[in-house]
């Protein structure tokens, strides 16, 4: 989700694109065939993700539907999302079989685009899943796990960790060198931290708006955010060194050269679990207003001939056992409520709101905060 931002397998971006050109073609989906049921999911994201659907979410599926297969075109890290997207636009639009019947991966612009099926009352599990977050996704959007940005500290160093925005800004300026976050261009935590301080001074109303539409003119709301950010850089990291990209922020942290910044949840709980942050460091969420963070999701194609199957896949993903797998997998969200889950899991994510997402805002209105930030705070 996001820049890191944010995504099954006939392996390779290449092969994706064979399985969404696949226009009437039997390389697709087969549908239903002699008792065999087959369905294409196309995916795109980090390996992490890959390996979600690879070796749980698919094989999960297989099992409890003996005679099903699924088959998983995989596009590491969206590269050819754009192409991909193109292509199932341009079959849906010509009454042909898209060669894929579930999606997981710019399932926003497919949602928008109205390439997206109703399958709402075939996924009877979505009555568990927050209707705002369902929203969120766009019509025919299904929401199956999600993330957050939180505060992560020292605690050695950070005995009374910041817990609002306006504590953070002020533990910031109180200790020059010891807090930065990545451009936001080349990463998500750095963005979601720029967008919570330019939130902080926008009017609810106009926000909302910027959540799911494109209005530039309200930017101007942003003008004093601006102001507060560059106003950081002398009490950032050697006076003004944003890093490219999460993983440096989180190297930072880990090494003990900084002391506090904002990282993604599940990139945080990961690397405590594989030991590349070390298991002292704690992370929590801000209030008022919490950094950003979303779900991501899966959506059944219009042009599908095999809705029903991958539909039933939609819903299987959104129990409780896989919910929990995919929290422990990649340390991702559940969508469901986290009551639902073992008091494990309810563990991983004590110091998180997994049930409470603050969205980030609409794809173009992000874009620009990428590229005004570039000019309005670096060494200004």
């Amino acid at each position: 989700m996001s820049i890191r931002t944010s995504g099954s397998v006939l392996l390779g971006a290449a092969l994706a694109a064979t399985a969404l050109t696949a226009c009437g073609s039997t390389s697709g989906s087969s549908g239903s065939s002699g008792g065999d049921k087959t369905i294409t999911v196309a995916a795109s994201g980090d390996t992490n993700v890959q390996q979600l659907w690879q070796q749980l979410l698919i094989p999960d599926f297989e099992k409890a539907n003996p005679g099903t297969t699924v088959k998983l075109s995989f596009d590491l890290h969206g590269n050819n999302d754009q192409q991909n997207f193109a292509r199932l636009a341009a079959a849906t639009q010509q009454k042909k079989d898209p060669g894929v019947d579930l999606v997981a991966s710019f399932t926003d612009k497919a949602a928008s685009a109205g390439l997206l099926a109703d399958v709402s009352s075939q996924v009877t599990n979505l009555k568990d899943v927050d209707p705002q977050i369902v929203k969120a996704g766009g019509a025919g959007a299904i929401p199956y796990r999600a993330s957050s940005v939180l505060l992560a500290y020292n605690p050695s160093t950070v005995m009374d960790p910041p817990k609002t925005l306006a504590d953070l800004l002020t533990w910031i300026k109180a200790h020059p060198g010891k807090f930065t976050y990545n451009s936001p261009k080349s990463g998500g935590s750095g963005q979601a931290f720029v967008v919570t301080v330019l939130d902080s001074q926008t009017p609810q109303a106009d926000r909302e708006k910027m959540t799911s539409g494109y209005d530039k003119s309200l930017e101007k709301d942003w003008d004093a955010g601006w102001s507060t950010l560059s106003g950081l850089n002398q009490y950032v990291y050697q006076k003004g060194v944003y890093p490219n990209g999460n993983n440096q922020v989180l190297q930072l942290l880990s090494s003990g050269q900084i002391d506090m910044a904002p990282v993604w949840s599940d990139q945080f709980i990961s690397g405590q679990a594989a030991g590349t942050i070390p298991k002292t460091v704690k992370a929590q969420q801000i209030t008022n207003p919490s950094f950003t963070g979303g779900a991501a999701y899966v959506g059944v194609t219009k042009a599908s001939k095999n809705q029903e199957l991958a539909a039933e896949l939609a819903n299987f993903i959104l129990t409780p056992d896989e919910q929990a797998k995919i929290a422990d997998k990649i340390a991702g969200y559940p969508v469901i409520p986290i009551s639902k889950l073992s008091s494990e899991v309810q563990q991983k994510f004590s110091g998180a709101d997994a049930n409470n997402l603050r969205p980030g805002l609409s794809p173009d209105h992000a874009s620009d905060v990428n590229d005004l930030w570039d000019q309005k705070v670096p060494g200004k």
